[in-house]
């Protein structure tokens, strides 16, 4: 019935209708009921925009096209060059013309980064398709499923295929997920010479199906990245040999077991509170894994990295990777930051979140505000409320997330902060009256 619809529209056109002389043996002017139609199918677009499905919103844009009407492709196109892209919000049905205006453009597209188009996660996924027409293809923390990994893999066996740069990283494809990709990488028509599979939860199986993809088709891939994954002693093994030239670069580092756990808690961090850095009005116990506020002073020795104005306490551990914790607080709220060694440590510049070395989350009687350079973005309280937040730093890529934490484990986003960080970050936590906070 699509087919038909659209062949429909298309012989309405005067110019369809000379190439059918002797077939039609009446025709009518349609100028007029072409415009009234195709303004009714921009209207149903515009209506529909959050309930279309990925094939209604195509069929509707290719009977547009039929009827020559290449406004909205045009429209799309000056879309995508300008950084509009990134402030509007793009509903699915937007999200599946501008992947179906990719793959039918002359031109391929430099870059298809889905993390800078404002939409849903199934927006996202609707604009997968387009990898087939791209030369770099950044998917990264997209909850990618087993369809959009054959979906990538078709994109890979195209005779014309110009993908080059994958990006894979922090989705929990599994080795399910290897296994279809695989089929991708081992076909001839295959060109790709950088991916990044980083965080993917690969283990020695999944490994063991790239191996088999790179034996059939070693000659392009030049860098291959399967850090924060847990490939085990035979499955570096098996890599390491196959990806024997001496340009190709193999990154395995930060493996274990762990990392095959699904979301942030694979980069779970263990982290301690550094008593140097506590102002006087905090005590330290559980191993250093949890701070209370106190009225009294105590009686901690002189140290120049203590805090004496704000009842703030930085953490030991350095962080210039991959990294998550969680921490829970106690009466009316609590502040969680990152920050530079290098903070004040006394006056008012010295305050989490208030400064340019510093990004901090605040929370207190429910109401949530994000600070940096003393400048606040007011947030909106999760639901259901939790005392419990989860923090993501990924320093390589500039990232700083924040998230409550529901009873069910659930990860709700606050906020994300993105930024290049110049040096290693330590962990901090600011107390209000009466409250505490622990290190889940």
């Amino acid at each position: 019935m699509d087919l038909f619809l659209r062949f429909l529209l298309g012989i309405s056109l005067e110019s369809n209708q000379r190439l059918l002389q002797g077939l039609l043996t009446h025709t009518e002017n349609s100028s007029e009921s072409i415009k009234e139609t195709i303004k009714y199918i921009k209207d149903k677009i515009k209506e529909w925009k959050n309930t279309l499905s990925a094939e209604r919103s195509i069929n509707l844009f290719l009977c547009l096209l039929e009827m020559n009407d290449q406004t909205l492709q045009r429209e799309i196109l000056e879309f995508l060059k300008s950084d509009k892209h990134s402030e509007k919000e793009l509903s699915a049905a937007h999200c599946s013309a501008i992947a179906y205006i990719l793959q039918i453009s002359e031109e391929a597209l430099d870059e298809l980064d889905l993390k800078k188009y404002n939409t849903s996660e199934e927006g996202r996924r609707r604009l997968i398709p387009a990898v087939r027409n791209c030369r770099k293809a950044v998917l990264a923390d997209c909850n990618i499923t087993d369809q959009s990994c054959e979906t990538v893999a078709s994109a890979l066996q195209l005779s014309d295929s110009p993908l080059r740069e994958l990006d894979l990283s922090n989705n929990d494809l599994q080795d399910s997920g290897m296994k279809l990709l695989s089929a991708g990488l081992k076909s001839p028509n295959c060109q790709l010479q950088i991916l990044r599979l980083s965080g993917c939860m690969v283990t020695q199986e999944g490994c063991s199906y790239l191996a088999s993809a790179l034996t059939s088709n070693p000659s392009h891939l030049r860098e291959l990245d399967l850090s924060y994954n847990h490939p085990g002693d035979s499955g570096v093994k098996l890599l390491s040999e196959r990806l024997s030239h001496p340009n190709c670069k193999l990154n395995l580092d930060h493996g274990g077991h762990f990392r095959i756990t699904p979301g942030l808690h694979k980069y779970t961090y263990n982290l301690t509170l550094d008593i140097n850095t506590a102002n006087n009005h905090l005590s330290l116990s559980e191993g250093n894994r949890k701070v209370t506020r106190v009225e009294e002073v105590l009686p901690y020795p002189d140290h120049p990295e203590r805090f004496d104005c704000f009842e703030q306490v930085l953490c030991r551990e350095s962080l210039s990777e991959r990294y998550y914790w969680e921490a829970e607080w106690s009466a009316r709220g609590a502040g969680l930051s990152v920050t530079y060694k290098g903070i004040q440590r006394t006056g008012s510049d010295c305050r989490f979140g208030l400064n340019e070395m510093s990004w901090s989350l605040v929370c207190f009687d429910n109401k949530y505000s994000a600070w940096h350079s003393n400048k606040r973005t007011n947030l909106l309280a999760p639901s259901p409320p939790s005392n419990r937040v989860g923090v993501y730093l990924d320093w390589p890529a500039g990232k700083l997330s924040f998230y409550s934490v529901s009873d069910t484990q659930t990860l709700i986003h606050l906020h994300t902060y993105h930024t290049t960080f110049i040096e290693p970050l330590y962990a901090g936590f600011r107390l209000y009256p009466d409250s505490s906070v622990s290190l889940c």
